[in-house]
C-alpha cells in the first residue's frame, strides 16, 4: 500500500530520530493517516502532468527542513540536498500562509500536482490561478515531503515553487536541482522562471 511505502521510506531516513522519538511513536504519530488515505480516490487525468494521488506530509513541529533537506536525493544519484546560504538562519520565517490551515505535525496533501504548467509564469500570477482553480500552493514542507517520497517529481527544467510558505516579504521558496542534488532556495514573487513551475495540491486531509 502507498501510505505504508511511505511511512516506510521516512522511518529508512531516519526520521523518527530527527523528532527525537523512538520509532514505534513515529509510527504511532502517523498511523492514524492510514484510515484517510484508504478512502482516497485518485482523480482520472487527462494530461501527462506530473500528478501523485497523495503525499505524507511532516512539518517542522517535528522534524525541521534544515534536517530534511539534506535527505533529499535525485534518481540514481546519492548527493544530498541543501538549503541555499541566502536564507541565512532565516528559513524559520518562512511559515505556511494562515488560509492553508496548516495546524498538524503530520498530514495529508491530495491531488497534488508539479505545477510545469506554470514555468514561466510569476509566482504571483500562478498563485492566482491555482487558487481560482479551488487549490492551493505548497508549503516547504509539502514540497519536501513531494520530493522525498517521489524523487523524480524534481527534474531538469521542470522543478518548482512552494507559494505556500512566505516570509511577510516578496521572495518565494522553490526546491530545483543545482551541481546534481536537490536545493532549496527561493526566488521573486514577480519573476517568472522558464524552470520553475508552481507546485500546488487539491486538499489537505488530516486524521480525525
Amino acid at each position: 500500500m502507498e501510505f505504508e511505502r511511505q511511512v516506510e521510506n521516512l522511518v529508512r531516513l531516519g526520521y523518527p530520530a530527527l523528532a527525537g522519538v523512538d520509532e514505534r511513536a513515529f509510527r504511532e504519530t502517523l498511523a492514524p493517516l492510514a484510515a484517510v488515505a484508504e478512502k482516497i480516490t485518485p482523480k482520472p487525468r487527462a494530461d501527462d502532468a506530473y500528478h501523485v494521488p497523495f503525499v505524507v506530509v511532516v512539518t517542522r513541529e517535528l522534524v525541521a527542513p534544515e534536517q530534511t533537506v539534506p535527505l533529499l536525493t535525485l534518481p540514481g544519484r546519492k548527493k544530498g540536498g541543501v538549503v541555499d546560504k541566502n536564507y541565512q538562519g532565516e528559513l524559520a520565517r518562512f511559515v505556511p500562509l494562515p488560509e492553508l490551515g496548516v495546524s498538524r505535525a503530520a498530514y495529508l496533501i491530495v491531488d497534488v500536482e508539479r505545477g510545469e504548467e506554470f514555468r514561466d509564469v510569476k509566482p504571483v500570477d500562478a498563485t492566482a490561478t491555482i487558487t481560482e482553480r479551488g487549490r492551493t500552493p505548497l508549503t516547504i514542507e509539502e514540497g519536501v515531503a513531494l520530493a522525498t517520497h517521489f524523487p523524480d517529481a524534481l527534474e531538469k527544467n521542470k522543478c518548482f515553487m512552494l507559494a505556500g510558505s512566505r516570509s511577510g516579504d516578496r521572495r518565494v521558496p522553490a526546491l530545483w536541482i543545482s551541481d546534481n542534488a536537490p536545493k532549496l532556495g527561493w526566488c521573486w514573487n514577480g519573476n517568472p522562471h522558464s524552470w520553475l513551475g508552481t507546485a500546488s495540491c487539491g486538499s489537505r486531509m488530516t486524521a480525525p
